[in-house]
């Protein structure tokens, strides 16, 4: 649809920021564009730039009225950019984040210093991996806010602009999150040291299979033991028929119960490689093929004009391939 202007006449179409005819756009309103592009909500938006909602959805009213081009088009849940949103983002992101490295992001004369980084993921991933290779990035100045939590919903909450980064235990669906793949985590069968010696150890599991543990009790993260019948299906080929004895939500308690000699688990060997190194826990199977799941590193595209968060994205890619 066409827009007129207060004597009635149409106003031209825009192929450029400032289109032929109109007056200069206001920086502001491009910077508010940009934010409602890369957290693809008002409301994420508004809280990005320190702005109340209507404000904002203001703002977007008037560069549409401005451009004579719709930019978002309104969703139950956030916005998604209309095509001219994408050919605009691109010509501006560039020029506009190399302007607020040296405004800072509001276009205050004075130099401000970056937005923390929001990062989340798996609690085990965060503590084990992750937050041991961050030293050299706070020591070089960047703040870091670092929120533990289920996969699942640390996306939805990525999509709504709470997050800078999440790491995933899966590729996420759809095309409104980027995602690189970033670590594989290999799944090992252990027990205690004294439940190995009464089963037979790892020759008995390689005689008879999952048989041998029967008996022994299973230690698990949730009740219907994702990881555990991944490892049945993947490494033995039957079906898991067993329940487990004990349930934690945290793979670190269900390690701390199995070393206690509660019973056995399938665990990442990451999280358990030093019990195993030190005999406290004793790896029960060593297959050709074990079961491996791939972490991704997932991130809203531009969705930041922190310079701080693609440096933390980098470090984690660099630091984490060889894991």
């Amino acid at each position: 649809m066409r827009h007129k202007d207060s004597n009635g006449e149409a106003l031209g179409g825009a192929e450029s920021v400032q289109p032929s005819g109109a007056a200069q756009v206001d920086l502001n309103l491009l910077r508010t564009f940009l934010a409602v592009y890369r957290t693809g909500s008002f409301t994420a938006a508004a809280r990005l730039l320190g702005l109340s909602q209507p404000t904002v959805t203001t703002q977007i009213r008037t560069l549409e009225r401005q451009l004579d081009r719709e930019l978002f088009q309104r969703l139950a849940r956030g916005v998604t950019p209309a095509p001219y949103a994408d050919e605009l983002a691109s010509r501006i992101v560039e020029p506009l984040d190399a302007l607020a490295t040296v405004t800072g992001p509001g276009g205050s004369p004075e130099v401000q210093q970056p937005e923390p980084v929001h990062l989340a993921g798996p609690a085990e991933l965060l503590t084990h991996r992750i937050m041991p290779t961050l030293a050299p990035l706070v020591d070089k100045g960047v703040r870091l806010r670092i929120t533990p939590g289920l996969t699942e919903p640390l996306l939805e909450e990525l999509r709504a602009g709470r997050y800078d980064l999440v790491v995933s235990t899966y590729r996420p669906r759809g095309r409104t999150l980027a995602s690189v793949p970033m670590t594989d985590e290999e799944f090992v069968l252990v027990t205690a040291p004294t439940w190995a010696e009464r089963i037979g150890g790892p020759a008995r599991i390689a005689a008879d299979g999952p048989a041998a543990l029967h008996g022994v009790p299973l230690v698990a993260y949730a009740e219907d033991v994702p990881i555990v019948r991944r490892y049945w299906r993947h490494v033995f080929g039957r079906r898991l028929v067993r329940h487990p004895a004990v349930t934690m939500p945290d793979l670190n308690a269900v390690k701390a119960a199995v070393a206690g000699g509660t019973g056995f688990s399938v665990l990442p060997r990451y999280l358990c490689a030093a019990e195993l190194a030190s005999g406290a826990l004793v790896l029960l199977h060593d297959p050709d093929d074990p079961p491996i799941n791939t972490g991704f590193l997932v991130q809203r595209p531009g969705s930041s004009g922190n310079p701080h968060v693609a440096l933390v994205r980098d470090h984690l890619l660099e630091t984490l391939r060889d894991w």
